[in-house]
């Protein structure tokens, strides 16, 4: 006993604490002054020693633990130890493993300072992504014609894993390095952006770092930012912000975990200056797919399709002009190829149809743009067609009615795009008043297999007809199918069954035993 007395004291001559852990890394003996005296160490014993430090000092333990070998002491380790009262204090750890001992490790622990509290700052609550876009074009609008404003992005990885305290005081860093202490939004668990005063700020992620360091959490934050110049450059980049943090929401990340959210935002901007030049230029073609009589096999009238030339295909494109109102150029430019076609030599025995965005639909610029190009001839909006897409929400259906019925009332026809695609399908049925509907492909393809769908398309076939509206069924795959839906009442199809796009339309009436595949062909609409 007195034997064992003397090592503990020689022990404790150098240390404030010694502890043993076993094989599992639990306390096994624990004896010594605590990190507040009046809680002694004892108490830890049967507990694990990392549940008793702070979350940057449990890797810290972890990597002493896996270096030990019998008889060889360890480097000395910084940790951070919790005290029972909420405070923290540091503390040098040193380890050594007896031979005779082995696995167990005897620790070591010397107090550095005092007990601390780590007290959060007060900070002002972060906007919500909606919040924050509305507070950005708010600054836009009252920044000067000079005023240089930065809109940065910071991405924490780790920290959902982190103490909340620690996501608190990340909050404080960033709020506090905002424009005005209080432009600063909490995107996802993990990914921030901040509007600021884009001259000399601080380093962002220099500062999320260093409010890990005060939490003993390590953080290796990734900051990148984009120059906003009050003016319509402004807009665009807002709507780009829009369309990346709506696009983080709906896929609950991002696509490429390993590209900072300030990179996406970059890539958008690109993507929409590319095609803003795209549309400017008129780089791009229409290429035309017949729409069918099922029961003659007669063409009705072409589909103008687009096609940006090679590289993916044109439906992505289009929901990011969308999203960045960059829609309404580009339906314009369609138009006007469809009306420049219908004008060339051979285009008097032609009907044909555009897509148009409901987008372009919210104002009166579309249906006046029409109106002008064909003001010259105006028989040619008898041979046109406008199909409505409903990749887009209309926000005044009544409004949007209006519109279509001066288009109609000169001869336009108009047609509701993919119905069954979207959510609005029968409200867009029900307040616009049109003269065919487009079954969208994907219920077509069901038809075989699913009777539910056969009986849907009957009951849509039989009120579409109260309504005297046709209706036509695109992605026609095979004969089969298109046999279906003409004894379904569906009047008109599309597919690949009766041509593919081309860049000519192809009048020729193909006859049911010499319809075949002439290659699937992606579209938009």
């Amino acid at each position: 006993m007195e034997s064992r007395s003397r090592l503990l004291g020689l022990a404790f001559a150098s240390a404030d604490a010694l502890v043993e852990l076993d094989r599992q890394g639990m306390v096994a003996f624990a004896a010594g002054v605590g990190a507040v005296p009046e809680h002694g160490v004892e108490s830890w014993v049967g507990r694990p020693m990392s549940e008793l430090l702070g979350v940057a000092s449990r890797a810290s333990l972890a990597e002493v633990l896996d270096r030990m070998s019998p008889g060889v002491r360890s480097s000395p380790a910084a940790i951070v130890v919790l005290c029972p009262d909420g405070q923290v204090r540091r503390a040098t750890l040193r380890a050594f493993q007896l031979p005779d001992l082995a696995p167990a490790v005897s620790c070591a622990l010397s107090w550095e300072g005092e007990p601390f509290r780590l007290d959060l700052p007060q900070v002002v609550p972060l906007a919500t992504p909606a919040q924050f876009l509305d507070r950005a074009r708010d600054v836009l609008k009252e920044a000067g014609p000079d005023a240089r404003i930065g809109l940065a992005f910071v991405d924490v990885p780790g920290l959902g894993a982190a103490p909340e305290t620690t996501g608190r005081r990340v909050e404080a860093s960033l709020q506090a390095a905002s424009h005005d202490g209080r432009t600063a939004a909490r995107l996802t668990t993990e990914r921030f952006a901040v509007l600021r005063d884009a001259a000399g700020g601080p380093d962002l992620a220099e500062e999320v770092r260093r409010a890990g360091e005060i939490e003993g959490v390590a953080l290796e934050p990734i900051a990148a930012e984009v120059a906003l110049t009050p003016g319509p450059s402004s807009v665009n980049a807002l709507r780009a912000l829009r369309f990346t943090i709506e696009g983080c929401l709906r896929e609950g990340g991002m696509a490429r975990p390993d590209q900072a959210f300030g990179e996406q935002l970059k890539r958008t901007l690109r993507e929409a200056d590319q095609f803003t030049s795209v549309v400017r230029g008129r780089q791009f073609d229409l290429h035309w797919q017949p729409i069918v009589d099922l029961d003659t096999r007669a063409v009705h009238h072409f589909e103008g399709l687009t096609r940006f030339g090679a590289g993916n295909g044109p439906a992505p494109v289009i929901h990011m002009a969308e999203e960045l109102g960059l829609i309404e150029s580009f339906d314009l430019a369609v138009l006007e190829k469809a009306v420049a076609r219908l004008m060339a030599p051979g285009g008097r025995t032609l009907t044909l149809a555009v897509n148009v965005s409901a987008h372009s639909l919210a104002g009166d610029a579309y249906v006046a743009a029409l109106m002008r190009m064909t003001q010259l001839d105006p028989a040619l909006r008898r041979r046109l067609m406008i199909e409505v897409t409903e990749t887009a929400a209309l926000a005044d259906i009544e409004a949007a009615d209006r519109r279509l019925a001066t288009l109609r009332a000169a001869g336009v026809r108009a047609c509701i795009d993919d119905f069954g695609a979207g959510a609005a399908s029968f409200d867009w049925l029900r307040g616009l008043a049109v003269d065919f509907v487009k079954i969208d492909g994907a219920f077509v393809r069901r038809l075989e297999k699913d009777p539910r769908t056969s009986t849907l398309i009957a009951h849509l076939v039989a009120l579409c007809a109260s309504l005297k509206v046709e209706v036509i069924g695109e992605m026609i795959e095979d004969e089969a199918t298109a046999e279906q839906l003409r004894d379904l009442g569906v009047r008109y199809g599309q597919g690949w069954l009766f041509g593919r796009a081309e860049a000519e339309p192809i009048l020729v009436r193909p006859t049911r035993a010499a319809a075949r595949r002439m290659g699937v062909v992606e579209a938009w609409g």
